[in-house]
């Protein structure tokens, strides 16, 4: 996960994370009609350079919240996850993710896609870094088979897709209910201070039914493999998510805590 902290709004007027009193709106909030970003600054958590462990915050905190933000951050920072490998996921006893194939279902092999070389050698860097860390393995036989989309993130770093298209169509929808956007707007107006913090690869958090596993086979320049985790693409796979985060915080929920599939929100009446 990666976190930044902001501040609060009132019911009239979103304000900026942190301004002494009296508070003011700036004037080119005034209006309500543009989007505002937070301005944020990095923080290095990590003292290894070898290992960065960069995190968000607020520029508009006071120097004594940031001292005690950037204490309290360390302390925990075990919490947050850089890689695939600082993710140990989630007790499939909690929850796993199952497709619910519809029973007749013939199942569909795509026919291969060919991709650029320069393309290919990144698909193979991403393959490596998954078989690493056991999230996907090879498969023999496969009875379903899907294409991978390759797509660019703003970085330039290549993320994997998989064209789940056909499996989708087999599964009946998921009705699991998805917060709410406004009320959840609306819980987190008159908080002191507001932390945000995003899923880091969140759905591969969450283990595959190992009776449906072998389903999310895919193919790639070098092979066939299947995911041991839940893969983005999937039809039910927000739901899963939402299930496995109302598990967790079912007691935070409403309170301390607001949640939108992978999206938290850390609310706090007191600055």
């Amino acid at each position: 996960m990666q976190t930044n902290s902001c501040g609060s709004f009132d019911n009239k007027a979103p304000m900026p994370c942190v301004f002494q009193e009296p508070m003011t709106v700036p004037k080119h909030m005034q209006d309500g009609s543009a989007a505002v970003a937070e301005q944020l600054e990095t923080i290095e958590l990590s003292e290894d350079p070898s290992a960065p462990r960069p995190i968000s915050i607020s520029v508009h905190l006071t120097s004594k919240e940031k001292e005690a933000m950037v204490s309290l951050l360390k302390e925990f920072r075990d919490v947050f996850a850089w890689s695939y490998e600082e993710m140990p996921g989630l007790n499939p006893s909690l929850v796993s993710h199952t497709l619910n194939i519809e029973l007749g279902t013939k199942p569909i092999v795509q026919p291969r896609m060919n991709f650029h070389p320069e393309i290919e050698k990144q698909i193979k860097v991403e393959i490596e870094k998954l078989l690493a860390v056991g999230f996907i393995k090879p498969i023999k036989h496969p009875t379903w088979l899907a294409n991978i989309v390759p797509v660019k993130k703003k970085t330039g770093v290549i993320r994997i897709c998989t064209d789940y298209q056909d499996l989708n169509r087999a599964c009946p929808k998921d009705e699991f209910p998805l917060p709410n956007m406004d009320i959840l707007i609306d819980s987190t107006s008159g908080q002191g201070l507001l932390s945000f913090m995003d899923g880091f690869s969140g759905y591969n958090q969450i283990k595959m039914s190992p009776k449906d596993a072998e389903k999310t086979a895919f193919r790639t320049p070098y092979g066939n493999f299947y995911y041991t985790v839940m893969p983005f693409g999937l039809k039910n796979a927000g739901a899963t998510y939402q299930r496995a985060m109302t598990a967790v915080f079912h007691d935070m929920m409403g309170k301390e805590v607001e949640d939108y599939v992978d999206n938290l929100v850390v609310k706090s009446k007191t600055r």
